[in-house]
């Protein structure tokens, strides 16, 4: 369907201040947003529309009244820091009847809660490691799990604490790493099997003909730690840890990771993690989403570019086919 863009876009993103976020690392991975959507908005100025950008706030209903936006692309991940409270920003697009991109009320809902999300997964018979959810430090360790496990804060993305202190061999490694993460981020934490092997990451993009493009992750063998995971430092340093090569996902992975993102009530597009072991089985590790969105150094420009599509593509399939959704409530 050849519809015309919209002729004023708004791009949210998150409000971050320091005093919201229990460490460093939480506040980096949200603060970098606001730079990240001016470029989107350039981009979208360049394409001939007028666009700007608002943080995802107490004001965003007055800044969006004065605007008058035809369309939104939403990237916000937090508000007041929290990750739960990020689906107040598609329920006050849906009260002003604006169109949005990127997942509604239920997905991120769904989404702020990792142990939730597994639970879904599993559900529908998805495959995903096998894992517990840690709240207090006398939870007795489910006897199911094998060591090595992996240690991740449930209601954090943006790979906030993870590195190679993350995967734990032992139960006394595992407790320490539970205290550590319990006395500065107060939330239970999501103990999973660690997956030895390659790690792919896959954005799917929906639309008339759902499209799947996956990227594994070439880690650089000089600034890796010892299991090969994609650290907080290695995600947000100075230093990359890993370039991404074009990966040939089988069909049966693309299905399954189709039905994930209908069973997640995501919608427009998402970024799943994968790791792959020895044999060739794929897990689902993580589940964003709404994925960093901008050119260059972000993931879906990058596994995206190796499928010869450009950012201004990106941005075109993403408006595009959300304006043509027959099921959009907002358009009906």
């Amino acid at each position: 369907m050849n519809l015309p863009l919209p002729k004023r876009i708004a791009i949210l993103y998150d409000d971050s201040r320091r005093e919201y976020f229990p460490s460093e690392q939480a506040y980096l991975s949200s603060e970098e947003g606001k730079d990240r959507t001016a470029l989107v908005a350039q981009r979208l100025i360049n394409m001939g529309i007028d666009a700007t950008t608002f943080p995802g706030n107490a004001q965003v209903t007055d800044n969006l009244k004065k605007y008058k936006p035809d369309f939104v692309i939403n990237c916000v991940d937090s508000v007041y820091g929290q990750e739960y409270l990020s689906a107040t920003i598609p329920a006050t697009l849906e009260l002003l009847q604006i169109p949005y991109t990127g997942t509604g009320v239920m997905g991120m809902t769904i989404g702020a809660n990792k142990y939730f999300t597994k639970n879904i997964l599993e559900q529908w018979g998805i495959t995903t490691p096998k894992s517990q959810l840690i709240k207090e430090s006398i939870d007795e360790l489910d006897p199911i799990l094998d060591f090595p496990l992996i240690a991740k804060l449930n209601d954090y993305h943006g790979s906030i604490e993870i590195s190679d202190a993350s995967v734990c061999e032992n139960e006394k490694e595992l407790r320490a790493r539970f205290k550590y993460l319990q006395d500065i981020y107060h939330q239970p934490v999501l103990v999973e099997e660690y997956i030895a092997g390659r790690e792919v990451s896959v954005h799917i993009i929906e639309g008339i003909n759902t499209k799947v493009y996956a990227g594994e992750k070439i880690f650089i063998p000089e600034n890796i730690g010892k299991y090969n995971i994609a650290t907080f430092d290695g995600n947000w340093g100075d230093k990359d840890i890993f370039t991404y090569a074009k990966y040939d996902l089988p069909e049966r992975i693309k299905d399954s990771l189709k039905l994930a993102f209908d069973a997640l009530k995501l919608e427009d597009f998402a970024k799943f993690d994968l790791r792959v072991d020895a044999s060739g089985r794929h897990y689902i590790i993580d589940v964003n989403t709404n994925p960093a969105l901008g050119p260059d150094d972000c993931s879906i420009s990058r596994i995206l570019g190796l499928y010869d599509l450009t950012f201004e593509d990106i941005l075109r399939k993403l408006i595009v086919n959300t304006l043509s959704d027959p099921g959009n409530k907002l358009l009906s």
